[in-house]
């Protein structure tokens, strides 16, 4: 399975997961509930950022920067992929470990989804709005844990609305 189609994957199982998704029956005919209303919308698109390799021989540092140039306020989530080789062996979460630094200066570890062999940070949580020219920046810190893990590290934003 190629990287593009094991992100395709990767992004469209984290979005039935935060969806909350059920199998097709009578409760889709059914209004929605007042937690079904407040789930949040899936991303209309995504920026790739410039990825680069998965070092195992030290911590490597990944800035996401993404600038809004739109006119107006628009809702964008960043999100840092580490996708495992084209032949294997598959990445788990136990493999690396991310964190992300605050605002304070501090590294904070971050959770990881896996899928098909593709490590994520949430996109929920990461959610904000950035008004017109306004820049998001985040840094993230990626630390082998396993010497016989490769990989790819590719940063991306996921952009909301229309």
């Amino acid at each position: 399975m190629s990287k593009k189609s094991r992100l395709k994957v990767t992004f469209l199982a984290a979005v039935v997961a935060v969806a909350g998704l059920t199998t097709a029956g009578p409760a889709l005919a059914a209004p929605p509930t007042a937690s079904q209303a407040q789930e949040p919308a899936p991303p209309t698109d995504f920026v790739d950022l410039p990825a680069s390799p998965l070092r195992p021989e030290a911590s490597q540092e990944v800035t996401l920067t993404y600038r809004n140039t739109t006119p107006t306020s628009t809702t964008v989530a960043p999100q840092l992929l580490v996708t495992s080789p084209d032949t294997g062996p598959f990445l788990s979460p136990s493999d690396v470990k991310v964190e992300r630094r605050t605002g304070h200066g501090c590294w904070m570890p971050v959770r990881l989804g896996n899928q098909t062999g593709t490590l994520f940070t949430d996109l929920v949580g990461a959610r904000r709005t950035l008004g017109a020219g306004e820049t998001l920046k985040e840094r993230y810190r990626v630390t082998v844990l396993n010497p016989r893990a490769g990989g790819t590290v590719e940063p991306r934003v996921a952009l909301y609305g229309a």
